[in-house]
């Protein structure tokens, strides 16, 4: 007589509860719950006041005659679109949220007017008036870079603050005063646990 494994199939002995004899799967007796709808754009909050007409010349927004004469000597002539749209609801103080594509001259559209409404302002040690929070060292070398001629011409002083850098040489220059501070969220912190 010769057997055959192959027509009755082996049984193993187990421990505990096998998949085959039961074991529940993972969530089972949970309750399904609804998939959660991710929104696929960013919606913009209902304003509570109109925001104020677009300008189409910077003569037109009551800014220095400092930054003025110091656009016209870099050449920036008539405002893009997003400057044109915000800056005279920032120069008015309001809160405002804008967003375009790199060249499209956010930086300006925010940095003009924090200049403007910073200018003959002087801060004090530790206590700058204004603060740019950029997520990378090199957008805030950028940033930086964009303001300089700007704030020079206002007699606003900037520092930046970031990573990789000397953290004393940066809070040296914090304790010195600077009017426009562009920081890392983490040096930033780093320097603020310093005191």
């Amino acid at each position: 007589m010769t057997s055959s494994s192959s027509a009755r199939p082996s049984r193993r002995p187990t421990r505990g509860r096998g998949a085959a004899q039961g074991r529940p799967k993972a969530g089972a007796g949970r309750q399904k719950s609804a998939p959660v709808a991710r929104p696929q754009e960013f919606t913009m909050p209902e304003p509570l006041t109109p925001a104020l007409e677009p300008v189409t010349a910077f003569e037109d927004m009551g800014m220095p005659e400092a930054l003025l004469k110091t656009l016209a000597a870099q050449g920036v002539t008539e405002p893009f679109p997003i400057q044109a749209a915000t800056l005279p609801n920032s120069l008015a103080g309001r809160d405002l949220l804008g967003r375009g594509r790199t060249g499209s001259g956010k930086t300006l559209a925010f940095g003009l007017a924090l200049l403007a409404r910073t200018a003959g302002r002087r801060a004090q040690p530790k206590q700058p008036l204004a603060m740019v929070l950029v997520p990378t060292r090199e957008l805030a070398q950028q940033v930086t870079d964009a303001l300089a001629p700007y704030a020079t011409a206002v007699n606003l002083r900037t520092t930046t603050v970031v990573g990789g850098m000397s953290i004393n040489r940066q809070s040296g220059a914090l304790r010195r005063g600077a009017e426009v501070l562009v920081a890392t969220p983490g040096r930033l912190k780093d320097l603020i646990d310093r005191g």
